[in-house]
């Protein structure tokens, strides 16, 4: 692939030509067939409407000449080939491999990073029904019921924006007792709890008040919590880390074992991932910032 070139919006020539463009006023335009023209396929069964928007033919025109200008195709094909796109680190950007591969496999030491992510949302989905069904409990051996989330920044409105998103559709689909009872066939299969759908907290502010009362109310010994840390050193992330330990041996039996209520997320070079006093750690790695966590191991 030729070497891309980067320049700023206000070196191009087609931009400087589009802010030369008189505004559009939508309603203005008498044209029957634009809803229909100004509509686009966006996948998984979804229709891109921008008809409403201040865009004429002209404009779109220009836009198009900005996008070659700035090279915008071949620079989305060498992003979904692993190229260096973060400049300023000198690193790849590999968010959409969590999601697909469009372009070839990219490798890093020898390894593919599509298979190493699908391997880290696999295992995060086999823990996540573990803890639902029972089969992955605290130290005292009491199964989790709430889920409270250490992280801040993107760590923490990723997973959090998912959470409130999903909350309503998850606890109408969850399957009820009186389900479970009513499918099953013998006495002892009707003792089988089902899967219920955890609480989930969420701690990103360093004021101790805050915290409390986040857990406020929680039984230490069926509280779960995940530690979102990239890097394994985010500072923030850490003291509450230590303010939850301390809240769970205050509340706690003299057994607890805090760190066994406790999972990571982090990458794999990071102190979190190479500990083994934690319940489990999963990893994304310098290729995916936090911004994009929600769909990475932060989301699974």
């Amino acid at each position: 692939m030729a070497k891309l070139t980067y320049q700023q919006l206000d070196r191009c020539s087609a931009f400087a030509k589009l802010r030369e463009m008189p505004a559009v006023q939508v309603c203005n335009e008498l044209d029957p067939d634009r809803i229909a023209r100004y509509e686009l396929p966006a996948g998984g069964g979804l229709t891109f409407n921008y008809a409403a928007r201040p865009v004429n033919e002209r404009i779109i025109e220009g836009l198009n000449q900005l996008c070659a200008e700035q090279e915008l195709r071949e620079q989305f094909q060498a992003l979904h080939e692993g190229a260096v796109m973060n400049v300023g680190e000198q690193r790849m950007v590999l968010h959409h491999l969590v999601r697909g591969r469009l372009g070839s496999d990219v490798f890093v030491n020898g390894r593919s990073q599509r298979d190493f992510y699908v391997e880290q949302q696999e295992r995060a989905a086999v823990f996540a029904h573990g803890v639902r069904a029972g089969s992955i409990k605290g130290s005292t051996g009491k199964q989790f019921q709430t889920v409270v989330q250490i992280g801040i920044g993107g760590s923490d409105l990723g997973p959090r924006a998912l959470y409130l998103a999903l909350k309503r559709y998850c606890e109408a689909h969850a399957p009820s007792e009186l389900d479970e009872e009513a499918d099953s066939p013998s006495p002892s299969s009707s003792s089988r709890s089902p899967d219920p759908t955890l609480e989930a907290r969420f701690i990103s502010n360093v004021d101790p008040d805050d915290a409390a009362a986040v857990l406020a109310g929680l039984d230490p010994e069926r509280t779960l919590f995940i530690l979102v840390s990239k890097s394994g050193t985010t500072q923030e992330t850490l003291t509450n880390e230590h303010l939850a330990i301390d809240w769970m041996k205050r509340n706690g039996p003299r057994s607890i074992r805090p760190r066994k209520h406790m999972v990571c997320v982090t990458a794999e070079g990071s102190p979190l991932a190479a500990s083994d006093e934690y319940l489990d750690a999963f990893f994304i790695d310098d290729y995916i910032g936090g911004r994009y966590s929600g769909t990475s191991a932060v989301g699974g």
